[in-house]
């Protein structure tokens, strides 16, 4: 038995809607349809939705436990969203945010320009290295940080880079030189 699938979800102000397989999830921005596989059943009680496999063996355990935790980013996002914050580090290094676009300046010859999705929002300090990202969709805000990181990925040396929050970085010892 699948211990993430069992666990109900709970939620508040969402409005959630099941016909057969089709869920849908609306919030006061947002809204989300999520489409269960075959051989699986949503049930709504009250404020709790619960999904239930009609044959338990592992292949049905696996999708349980993942639509289960899809379907419970969804209303988490509807209700209150999600954020992800990146830091810029370096000297000259900095982000600036103008309409949709994101102009980096990362110490390479060129700019580089992101455009941002519709769906994401982000919030670019005075100083131009905090960049705080936010959506109701975790799966966009991951990828959308995540190629933002690529652009120039910390680096153990120095500590320069972008890079997330939390994220700690090991430090090498650089060189040094014998006598």
């Amino acid at each position: 038995m699948s211990k993430i699938g069992r666990k109900p979800i709970a939620f508040s102000s969402a409005k959630i809607e099941v016909s057969g397989l089709q869920i849908s999830i609306k919030g006061a921005k947002e809204s989300f349809s999520h489409k269960l596989p075959e051989g699986f059943s949503a049930h709504l009680d009250g404020k709790i939705l619960r999904i239930e496999p009609q044959e338990k063996n592992r292949e049905n355990n696996i999708l349980w436990g993942l639509h289960r935790a899809l379907l419970a980013n969804e209303i988490k996002g509807v209700e209150t969203g999600f954020e992800q914050t990146l830091n810029i580090v370096g000297l000259g290094f900095k982000a600036v945010l103008a309409g949709s676009k994101l102009s980096f300046t990362l110490g390479y010859t060129h700019k580089i320009d992101y455009n941002l999705p519709k769906e994401v929002t982000v919030v670019v300090d005075k100083t131009g290295q905090q960049l705080v990202f936010k959506s109701a969709d975790r799966f966009l805000l991951g990828n959308v940080c995540d190629a933002i990181r690529s652009f120039r990925p910390p680096e153990p040396y120095k500590g320069t880079g972008i890079m997330k929050k939390d994220e700690v970085i090991i430090r090498k010892a650089g060189k040094t030189k014998s006598a």
